[in-house]
């Protein structure tokens, strides 16, 4: 209870620093950019547009409003791998930093993670812009969606501590998770029903893809009007809290050996 209190403490002492490091984030995104903060809107949009017209009459020729049930997917698998593909590099982007003065190392790391959080927030208006333009329907389920973000944040934070520590080690890391998401896209049903794939590619993605957990509880708020099943949502929050623990414990063991690394 002590230790926990001290983390508290810590934490508190240095949230002026978080806010301005999420806060450098943003602006240094949009930087020189004439629409500024828009291009959260608009570069979501665009993206879906251009995958509509290329997969909805390859895969999504049975699939009510795909443009809709595309970005229910792709919105929330984006804000996965930017952020973390951010906190990797966190503590050896702040590498001069680190050597000059002391802060707590998961602050950047944490940092990072929030502000791709704020961009996902930003893109949920291009969401409701297809849904006007669509003419889907709005449940009232949707108002529960932010239980999902919270499930996906908690889960992005600890896999973004445990790859900010590992890239401290070994940099090669980088090019591999490039690969990992690249088949981690494919095999979450963004552009694609899961029921359509040959056994046992269902149940091998139901047990061991995390974003599916989350793709298809907000999916079942956003585009069917449903409340999740209890084995999705409840296994959203275990799987988040497991890989924050494990985000934690691995971070917070091999902290004091990244100075002589970084």
């Amino acid at each position: 209870m002590g230790l926990l209190k001290y983390r508290i403490k810590t934490f508190l002492k240095y949230q002026d620093l978080i806010q301005e490091l999420v806060s450098r984030d943003l602006k240094l995104k949009y930087r020189r950019s004439f629409l500024g903060y828009v291009w959260s809107i608009l570069n979501p949009l665009m993206i879906m547009i251009v995958m509509t017209i290329v997969f909805s009459n390859l895969l999504g020729k049975n699939i009510e409003n795909y443009p809709v049930y595309l970005f229910t997917g792709r919105l929330l698998f984006d804000f996965m791998k930017n952020s973390t593909n951010n906190a990797m590099r966190s503590v050896t982007g702040n590498a001069a930093l680190l050597r000059k003065v002391y802060v707590p190392k998961y602050i950047f790391t944490f940092a990072k993670v929030t502000s791709c959080m704020l961009d996902l927030v930003f893109s949920l208006g291009a969401l409701l812009i297809v849904m006007v333009a669509t003419g889907a329907p709005f449940y009232w389920q949707i108002l529960l969606s932010p239980l999902v973000i919270i499930q996906l944040y908690i889960f992005c934070c600890g896999l973004g501590f445990f790859l900010a520590q590992l890239n401290v080690f070994f940099r090669d890391i980088q090019h591999i998770y490039a690969a990992v998401l690249t088949a981690w896209q494919y095999l979450t049903p963004i552009i694609y029903e899961i029921t359509k794939l040959p056994d046992p590619m269902p149940f091998l993605i139901k047990a061991f893809n995390p974003m599916y957990y989350y793709v298809a509880q907000f999916r079942d708020l956003v585009y069917y009007g449903q409340f999740p099943g209890p084995r999705i949502f409840w296994g959203g929050w275990l799987i988040a809290f497991i890989m924050l623990f494990v985000g934690i414990w691995s971070f917070q063991r091999s902290k004091d050996k990244f100075i002589l690394y970084i």
